[in-house]
């Protein structure tokens, strides 16, 4: 276990490593814009840049990238070494602030929705200081936003950091409306992206033509009913999944990638992987780094990671269930009912705020997981994509139809779990039987944080509430 605390962000250039190596008014600065959302200092940059590179150097890297998500649905970069020349033919490892806080990609090749030529197809990437860099396979990667010449996002990154920053303004707006609220000076959304994949050897899977050109089936039977092995749920993990497993997540752990959860899921050879929830922005990163490295290890366990939506007909798909919540800079989850949701204005407030949003903007959400994978998942397989619901459990239905109505609302004990067996411990029963439904979205506030359940595999950046 000590093992697991040591590499633990090991390849991270986080917080505890920047505190240690940048001077103390540079590393202040940094955690204001990090923190606050200020505007990054020139200067402040040019220092960071040089700690950063000084840091992956010693951990071997040779090279750098500004690591960006395109519209492609994984990642893009770019590599270039630290090395400048010298005099007599010798080299010096440097790395300048420019360098750092923008790079400059060839934009022509990448999907924009026709919003420009190629002859004017230069892009940009920029810095996104709020998520760490980290060091993979040798190389410094460095979090980007990616945009056109002319200031269109061309990446799934610059939606999601203008929303959060749309969502924090408004909540920080709204909540100084209440008591209590004086040291909030910003507002963080938060997830937790569940990630479904499927294991399959690899000498199997090269006698599946259409698994290889496609990522799911194309021919065969699908399996009689009542036949489907669904007993695989939450079974034994064989031996050989395990090592997979424990080699993902040593990965993981050292990329600071809070792998939490592992077990068997429904479908034959299908499992998942749940981290703890993170800022939104830094949980996308991190479950794109999931999937590249699901695969990479699945391939040097002589298997391979099917991460498709619906990759055998028949049998259950996989989906990236998405625990989203929002939270101010002094620690209060705002999605937290407390004991007393019903006297809870603030919580209450927030929670119809998300319902109206999610009524009012619900094609903007729609659109926003819309692809034929995942619509053929859903639509012919699981469940309506079209359909937009809210669950929030008999308890706070309940409460919002008093307000409503003008009525009192009748508080209700707790109830307490009746197993029948006195050795077990006594525990309250939830308000509701659910943590989610089963509809392309579903919201539920019975706990601490929402629960949006996108049934597909899509990158985690789509699911931010508002784009």
């Amino acid at each position: 276990m000590d093992e697991v605390t040591q590499i633990f962000g090991e390849n991270v250039f986080n917080e505890t490593v920047m505190k240690a190596r940048l001077p103390k008014e540079t590393f202040k600065q940094l955690m204001k814009t990090i923190e606050g959302g200020e505007k990054l200092d020139a200067s402040v940059a040019t220092v960071v840049a040089n700690a950063m590179k000084d840091w992956a150097v010693e951990k071997g890297a040779t090279h750098y990238t500004h690591w960006f998500q395109p519209l492609t649905g994984i990642t893009a970069e770019k590599h270039d070494s630290f090395i400048s020349p010298l005099d007599g033919g010798k080299v010096i490892m440097e790395f300048s602030g420019k360098e750092l806080v923008q790079g400059e990609p060839d934009a022509s090749s990448f999907p924009s929705g026709g919003i420009r030529a190629t002859f004017e197809a230069r892009g940009y990437t920029a810095w996104d200081p709020t998520s760490y860099a980290f060091i993979k396979d040798g190389t410094l990667c460095i979090p980007t936003a990616f945009c056109s010449y002319t200031g269109e996002a061309l990446d799934k990154k610059t939606p999601l950091l203008r929303s959060m920053q749309a969502i924090s303004k408004q909540a920080v707006r709204v909540l100084k409306l209440f008591e209590g609220n004086e040291a909030v000076t910003s507002v963080k959304t938060t997830v937790g992206p569940e990630q479904e994949y499927f294991l399959v050897d690899k000498s199997v899977y090269d006698k599946r033509e259409d698994l290889i050109y496609t990522g799911r089936t194309l021919f065969g039977a699908k399996a009689p009913k009542g036949q489907e092995l669904e007993d695989h749920y939450f079974g034994m993990i064989k031996p050989r999944v395990q090592e997979f497993m424990k080699d993902l997540n040593k990965e993981l752990w050292k990329l600071g990638i809070l792998a939490k959860t592992e077990h068997n899921e429904v479908a034959p050879a299908q499992h998942e992987l749940a981290p703890i929830f993170s800022t939104t922005n830094i949980a996308c990163d991190h479950n794109q780094l999931t999937m590249e490295m699901m695969r990479k290890i699945a391939s040097k366990h002589g298997m391979v990671c099917l991460l498709h939506e619906k990759p055998f007909a028949g049998v259950n798909g996989s989906g990236k269930h998405n625990n989203w919540s929002i939270s101010t800079n002094t620690g209060k989850n705002l999605l937290d009912p407390g004991a007393t949701p019903d006297q809870n204005a603030q919580f209450l407030l927030f929670l119809c705020a998300i319902i109206k949003a999610v009524d009012e903007y619900q094609d903007l959400l729609r659109i926003s997981v819309a692809s034929a994978g995942n619509d053929h998942r859903l639509g012919a397989n699981e469940a309506p994509p079209a359909i937009i619901s809210i669950f929030l459990g008999d308890e706070l239905s309940e409460i919002l139809e008093c307000i409503e109505e003008g009525k009192p609302y009748g508080k209700h004990e707790k109830e307490k779990m009746q197993i029948g067996v006195t050795v077990l411990p006594d525990f309250n029963k939830d308000t509701t039987d659910r943590n989610r439904t089963y509809h392309s979205h579903s919201q539920e506030t019975n706990s601490s944080s929402v629960c949006l359940v996108q049934m597909n595999q899509l990158p985690a950046q789509t699911y931010s509430l508002i784009q």
